[in-house]
């Protein structure tokens, strides 16, 4: 064969490739016998590992893979909304879960997150105790309704009150601070959350109270 009609075009190489894959042939041999027909004008042996490879897991097309769109295609206002509601509605969201479920790269998930969205991850504050925006509503409208049903009748009926409060007890890691970074706004206050020693075992502890004492 001569050196001209040697000069196969790179689909072609590919051809040649998904025809000896076919034929159950592994990449070194398919590689040699490329080398001495062709020579010079050979793929590497790279190319014909990546290409077999790609045969052997039943692709047809010998063709390049399509080139991703301009960045415009994905950085758009509607994908920015969407990576809003996700983030607001779980602030330690991970970027690979963004992207995963709008099937774009991490890498623009990120470049949105931060430059379009103005949002950073930072790590939680310790505090005592805290609730949600929607606990504390929900507490404040619950007292309003509770003051309305009672009236002018509120010391009698606070002195009959009995509240109690149960929880879990359990010997655990505290949650570092690494884990609880979250998505924050510039010029945001950082989020804050419950300060946690480890427990020596589990158990189930009960509290009940009144106007009078704790029992």
């Amino acid at each position: 064969m001569s050196a001209e009609s040697s000069n196969l075009s790179n689909i072609e190489h590919r051809a040649v490739i998904k025809y000896f894959v076919k034929k159950g042939k592994t990449p070194k041999e398919i590689f040699e016998d490329m080398v001495s027909v062709l020579q010079e004008s050979a793929p590497s042996y790279t190319m014909v590992k990546k290409w077999a490879r790609s045969f052997q897991q039943e692709r047809e097309n010998c063709e390049d893979d399509p080139r991703p769109g301009r960045l415009v295609t994905v950085v758009t206002e509607e994908n920015v909304r969407k990576i809003e509601k996700f983030v607001l509605a779980d602030r330690r969201i991970k970027l690979w879960q963004i992207a995963e479920e709008l099937q774009i790269s991490k890498k623009r998930v990120g470049e949105m997150i931060h430059e379009h969205m103005n949002m950073r991850k930072i790590s939680a504050r310790w505090v005592p105790k805290m609730q949600t925006p929607f606990d504390k509503q929900r507490r404040l409208q619950t007292s309003k309704d509770f003051l309305e049903l009672v009236g002018d009748n509120i010391d009698e009926i606070c002195d009959r009150i009995v509240t109690v409060d149960e929880t879990w007890v359990r010997q655990y890691d505290p949650e570092s601070k690494q884990e609880s970074m979250q998505w924050t706004k510039k010029g945001e206050r950082p989020p804050k959350k419950f300060k946690v020693q480890k427990s020596a075992s589990k158990l189930m502890a009960t509290i009940f109270w009144d106007s009078e004492a704790v029992y």
